[in-house]
């Protein structure tokens, strides 16, 4: 971290004179960072750092059906459904994490693994990546959510899903994100065909 104003590092157009811990705990860390503005203007930029990736996952089974988490989320104080997600260390291959979240709030367990993308979930003040994988060839299981979590789980057709996602009831960016890069690979062909006719028909 720079610290000697005279000699401020870059980070592209900005100035970077002194950067400083402002809180941690487990999951995330928050720096605040004196700054020169692209303008020339001082001023500060507060970044939130992630101890872990974020990884998701869209199971399709034979029947072309998906499986939604329910929670409240406590962030915005509301409940809210979303395609199965979590974190996992940064050391650990993100498909093992999201292979353990699958399984923990669902229990199942899948045959096979695609990647849908890597993605930055809000880059303008985290550096936080997610993950996101289409999974088939599903082994129902008991789950074992964590003892903070309580979860609702639901079974729906994966159109009903695409269609909850467009009228607003499901708000969740990173299940969007999987459910809109699924459906183009779906129409470039990029999935298998049976996994491509439910996401389409």
């Amino acid at each position: 971290m720079a610290d000697d104003s005279r000699h401020p590092e870059r980070n592209g157009p900005w100035q970077v004179h002194e950067t400083e811990l402002s809180y941690e705990n487990p999951w995330i860390r928050v720096e605040t960072s004196q700054v020169t503005h692209p303008n020339g203007a001082p001023g500060i930029y507060g970044v939130v750092r992630y101890a872990n990736y974020a990884t998701g996952v869209l199971p399709i089974d034979e029947e072309g059906h998906t499986w939604l988490v329910g929670q409240h989320r406590f962030t915005f104080d509301a409940y809210g459904w979303e395609l199965p997600e979590g974190g996992g260390a940064k050391d650990i291959d993100p498909q093992i994490s999201a292979a353990r979240e699958l399984q923990e709030e669902t229990g199942l367990r899948a045959a096979h693994w695609q990647l849908l993308g890597e993605w930055h979930l809000s880059n303008s003040v985290t550096d936080e990546r997610a993950f996101g994988y289409i999974a088939w060839g599903l082994r129902a299981g008991d789950a074992a959510p964590e003892p903070s979590e309580e979860l609702k789980v639901e079974r729906v057709p994966v159109r009903t899903l695409v269609d909850r996602c467009l009228n607003g009831e499901i708000t969740d960016s990173f299940t969007h994100l999987m459910v809109l890069t699924a459906l183009e690979r779906a129409r470039r062909g990029e999935l298998t065909e049976e996994i491509a006719r439910h996401l389409l028909d």
